[in-house]
């Protein structure tokens, strides 16, 4: 009996050292924090109201990856309204804002740059000067009369207006399954 309790306490030790080892990257690597915000015991994978959207979490790893984002996101705030930034260094950046007042028909947009689409079965703007051709381009998607998620993607160079709405279109396609 008395040769069993060091045996179990180097078992107990091993349980404890291999379980505090979760989810550790490997050795000299730092632990890539998770995007994905649970709120109450829901996931943005559900659908959650537009005040607990977390915009960094719209874009999981996959989807960074897809949109050619190699960074993480930095939550800021734009004029009181939640928003993501992604900054890929001399490429683009994408911006993500979860605005809770506006829905699409309440959103200044000067109408000759503004074409209607979808994304998904989503009503969306699709918003670029064309003429100005500075490398930028927004969807707008909307979540009911009162609500709205906004993708702004500039390109570092400031040309490519194409391009620039490519890359909005694609992140826009990636976030809207997570929209309630």
């Amino acid at each position: 009996m008395a040769s069993r309790v060091p045996l179990l306490a180097l078992c107990g030790a091993l349980t404890v050292l291999t379980v505090s080892a979760c989810g550790q990257g490997a050795a000299g690597q730092a632990q890539v924090p998770s995007t994905e915000k649970v709120v109450a015991g829901a996931s943005v994978q559900g659908t959650l109201p537009p005040a607990v959207l977390d915009p960094c979490a719209l874009l999981g790893p996959r989807d960074r990856s897809s949109a050619g984002l190699n960074v993480l996101g930095v939550p800021k705030e734009i004029n009181g309204a939640r928003a993501c930034d992604w900054t890929v260094p001399a490429t683009f950046g994408v911006t993500i804002t979860v605005d809770e007042k506006n829905g699409l028909a309440d959103l200044e947009i000067a109408r000759k740059t503004a074409t209607r689409t979808k994304v998904g079965d989503r009503e969306a703007l699709k918003v670029a000067d064309k003429k100005a051709a500075d490398g930028t381009c927004a969807v707008l998607l909307g979540m009911g009369d009162k609500a709205s998620v906004q993708i702004d993607v500039s390109n570092t160079n400031f040309t490519d207006t194409p391009l620039a709405c490519e890359r909005a279109v694609t992140v826009a396609g990636l976030a809207e399954p997570k929209l309630p």
